[in-house]
């Protein structure tokens, strides 16, 4: 398996794109959301990060996390993330036949995408884009109205 490099920055802030292996059609994330908060809050609770902002689409999610001061480790996160919530969901997904040698479900696409925030207006744009994605993608009119989404949390912190 390729062992892939990435940047070490203990106690960075960090942009993720993380996609359901079947994205066409499908809407589980949004009809599991409390499988999926369910997810976040275990592994917080035990390899603890914040949640600066986020998004979660049907078939995929965006987000902005900050890690501890000292703690670069976001892979075990997001591996444990995607395992709690992948033993939560009925199973029925479509499973390659490498996924199944290996024993694995086939809910979410192996690797995710991540961005180190670089500097304030990195971070605010990134923002920007996580509340803009549910209009981007066409599942509402306006940012506002999209459910699943920290912008509601903005708002009321003004």
């Amino acid at each position: 398996m390729t062992d892939y490099r990435r940047f070490q920055y203990p106690g960075a802030t960090w942009f993720f794109t993380v996609n359901l292996a079947e994205r066409r059609g499908n809407r589980l994330l949004t009809d599991q959301i409390d499988l999926l908060r369910t997810a976040f809050a275990q592994v917080k609770s035990r390899h603890a990060f914040e949640i600066d902002a986020i998004v979660v689409l049907p078939e995929h999610l965006h987000c902005i996390l900050t890690l501890p001061v000292g703690d670069s480790d976001f892979s075990t996160r997001w591996g444990l993330i995607k395992a709690n919530f992948s033993r939560r969901v009925a199973k029925g997904e479509r499973i390659s036949k490498s996924r199944e040698k290996r024993g694995e479900r086939g809910v979410w696409q192996r690797r995710f995408w991540e961005h180190l925030i670089r500097d304030e207006t990195d971070y605010r744009q990134h923002i920007d884009y996580i509340h803009w994605n549910p209009v981007k993608h066409g599942w509402v009119q306006v940012v506002k109205d999209w459910p699943y989404s920290s912008f509601h949390r903005y708002v009321k912190l003004g």
